[in-house]
């Protein structure tokens, strides 16, 4: 067995000078001294003294370029929970940072998979709490976990086992979401070799063998790449990107794929064209369009919008010299830093200061926000680690449409969690399924591997039942919405009912009442936000629809002097709406932008009154206009905004030719628009027809969007659509 390398003092040292150079490192060094003391006469399973363990890690964090306190706390973190050490004597000779960082490490130092729920839990609570206090402690413990995995061969056969896929099922998802590529990569295959060593072992021989017979053909288009470049006069430079193997051994069983099928991978070895600047990597995805023929649906843009660790990029599969399949990515120095190095890469730039907060509040750590409030809201501890590996740590199946589109899903998951990933509507209506071509009851667990259809039925709706067995928390949450919605509107059904029975015996009408201007007044008069809540209340019986009736008509006296009936609406000054909208008519008025035309600011539009609901607000040029009630509609105006962002669809006939769609996406970029939606359709007469959703401020943002994809050669037609 080969000698593993003992990391030295001068090592760590040289380390955090190559970042850090001239940095007064006596923390450090005072930390080794204490560490070495503490651990003195403790040995290791390789029978290597135990303080080779804390030097690695600390020589791990100094790889990834952390603060001095960090390190320090690297050095002693097993000092308070293997010797006799205290916390206090920690805080008292290295300060309240490095003492919190080695106390949240012991914390959370036994993460158990198989525990007892409620100790697993409690486990994982700290764990979350503490990273939310300060990211280092999370840091330290996985540096923590890849030196144990690079150990672990001297662990006796049943924890290597249990060690690694705990490592698979928690650490490697946790570096993963933190963004640290490459410590990602590392836990993983580790797992893998020890959990699945002959897979492991017959993996890596073939992929070596792939390898090297497509390393002339990934040379050839690296030239290519690189001379393009040159004479565009692009400085960048490009590398080849090999797969780990972990993720190839889960892409061959996510498409059903024996190691024999390897061939049939076409990334296992790809291109990575970093260069200076964002604009770049757009010019070089219009070259790369312009060399090779992409395929439709395999294009991502990671720049505009992000993957939740940071990560960004440009993503697309062309088909190379040879016909065959080829992905290159494209980013910047900047994006390819933080792609490997996640949260990590921004640790200089704060230098000793806590940055889970921060990082948090600029969305980059949004999940773990929502695993905090996760930890708060659930106290069955069951719920919450169930919820905690949906959203964190998921077991993934992966299981096809019947048109060979993949769905990830959890472990556990059933036809109806698949009927609400493919579109809400189609999980409300999902009657029954079939599975590999045969009927399953709607609680069937799916398999990776599964040809999932669903059969939709207008009349089919959800039911309560559902909740007892769906697993995703999208499935759950539509599911109890609509259940809500539906309670809701039987609420308001019998609330309507009665308040209109009761207002006929004075010989009035509900819809009379809706339609006056003291509507609103009465419903605020007993404390409810608008008109629609009062009739709620009447329907749970919080109110009797003879007080309504009765405060109505005393009001209606007291305004006007005289008895009238409810036909019109007073007119009065207008008021600036919630959506910088106008309007003459009513105050505090709800409005809602129709979704049939979806209008922007600087649209000509036009109001229709509905029924308790507020005002709806369609394009003047919207054809459903004609279907509404003319009584019904009122001038609206749009008012100065607030910087609000709005969606609009556009799409674009072009001639069919490579490069198009990095073309128009770069124009479109250019306008600082996001791009929410893309599709692309071809012609028999060569033409390509695109669709996109974009996310824009005004219509005056969406006319310059347009007029610059018209000045692309090769466009035909630029128009605006209704949804």
């Amino acid at each position: 067995m080969k000698k593993a390398y003992i990391v030295r003092l001068s090592d760590i040292l040289d380390q955090i000078q190559s970042y850090l150079p001239g940095a007064d490192t006596r923390l450090v060094e005072k930390a080794y001294v204490f560490a070495a003391r503490a651990h003195a006469g403790q040995v290791r399973r390789s029978g290597e003294p135990y303080l080779s363990h804390p030097m690695s890690v600390a020589y791990i964090l100094a790889q990834m370029k952390l603060d001095l306190p960090t390190i320090a706390a690297g050095l002693l973190h097993d000092t308070v929970e293997d010797t006799n050490v205290t916390i206090e004597e920690i805080r008292h000779l290295f300060g309240d940072t490095v003492a919190d960082i080695v106390d949240g490490v012991t914390k959370i130092s036994h993460l158990p998979v198989k525990s007892k729920v409620h100790k697993q839990a409690e486990n994982f609570r700290k764990m979350l709490l503490a990273m939310a206090n300060d990211l280092r402690v999370i840091l330290v413990k996985l540096a923590d976990r890849l030196h144990n995995m690079r150990t672990l061969e001297y662990m006796p056969e049943h924890k290597r086992q249990r060690i690694s896929r705990e490592t698979l099922e928690i650490y490697a998802p946790l570096a993963s979401r933190l963004g640290i590529d490459w410590l990602k990569r590392e836990l993983e295959d580790l797992s893998f070799m020890y959990l699945y060593p002959e897979d492991y072992r017959r993996l890596r021989e073939e992929v070596d063998k792939v390898v090297a017979a497509r390393q002339d053909f990934i040379e050839e288009v690296k030239k290519i790449i690189v001379d393009k470049l040159k004479e565009e006069g692009i400085k960048g430079r490009v590398i080849g990107r090999r797969k780990h193997l972990f993720s190839i051994y889960r892409k061959l069983q996510r498409n059903n794929l024996s190691i024999d099928q390897l061939y049939l991978i076409y990334d296992i070895i790809g291109l990575r064209v970093i260069v200076q600047q964002i604009k770049e990597c757009y010019q070089v995805l219009g070259i790369v369009h312009s060399l090779w023929k992409p395929i439709p649906g395999r294009f991502k843009d990671y720049i505009n919008l992000p993957k939740p660790n940071m990560y960004q990029s440009l993503h697309t599969t062309v088909i190379g010299p040879g016909g065959r399949q080829m992905e290159i990515q494209i980013r910047t120095e900047d994006m390819d830093r933080v792609a490997n190095e996640g949260i990590a890469a921004h640790w200089l730039y704060k230098e000793d200061k806590i940055i889970a907060a921060s990082s948090a509040k600029n969305g980059q750590l949004e999940w773990l926000e929502r695993l905090i409030e996760l930890q708060k809201e659930l106290q069955n501890p069951r719920d919450f680690i169930e919820s905690l590996r949906m959203d964190l740590f998921p077991d993934e199946v992966y299981v096809f449409t019947p048109q060979g589109d993949i769905k990830v899903l959890p472990r556990g998951a059933t036809p109806v969690d698949f009927a609400y990933a493919i579109h809400t509507e189609v999980g409300h209506h999902c009657a029954r399924a079939k599975v590999n071509g045969r009927l399953v009851p709607l609680d069937y667990e799916l398999q990776t591997g599964d040809i999932v259809e669903i059969v939709t039925t207008p009349h089919q709706k959800p039911s309560r039942d559902w909740l007892k067995f769906v697993k995703t928390s999208r499935a759950r949450s539509r599911i109890k919405q609509w259940l809500k919605q539906e309670e809701r509107q039987r609420i308001l059904a019998a609330g309507r009912e009665m308040l209109d029975r009761e207002f006929r015996k004075v010989k009035l009408t509900l819809a009379a009442f809706l339609d006056h201007e003291l509507s609103e007044e009465i419903a605020k008069s007993f404390s409810f936000k608008n008109v629609e809540e009062l009739v709620a209340a009447v329907g749970y019986g919080k109110l009797t629809p003879q007080q309504v009736v009765k405060r109505f008509l005393v009001t209606r006296e007291k305004e006007a002097g005289q008895e009238e009936e409810i036909i019109t609406r007073k007119r009065r000054p207008h008021h600036r709406g919630p959506e910088a909208l106008s309007v003459e008519g009513t105050e505090d008025v709800l409005f809602h932008l129709s979704k049939c035309c979806k209008p922007l600011p600087g649209d000509e539009v036009v109001g229709y009154i509905t029924r308790g609901r507020g005002i709806t607000v369609h394009r003047a040029d919207c054809p459903n206009l004609e279907t509404l009630d003319p009584e019904r509609l009122i001038d609206v105006k749009w008012e100065p905004g607030d910087g609000a962002t709005y969606t609009a669809r556009i799409w674009v006939l072009t001639v069919d030719k490579k490069g198009m769609l990095a073309s128009i996406s770069g124009a479109i970029s250019a306008t600082e628009a996001n791009i929410l939606e893309a599709d692309l359709k071809t012609t028999q007469d060569r033409r390509a027809l695109f669709n996109f959703v974009l996310e824009v401020s005004n219509k005056a943002h969406l006319d310059r969007i347009m007029n610059n994809v018209k000045q692309i050669e090769g466009v035909i037609r630029v128009e605006r659509k209704f949804a």
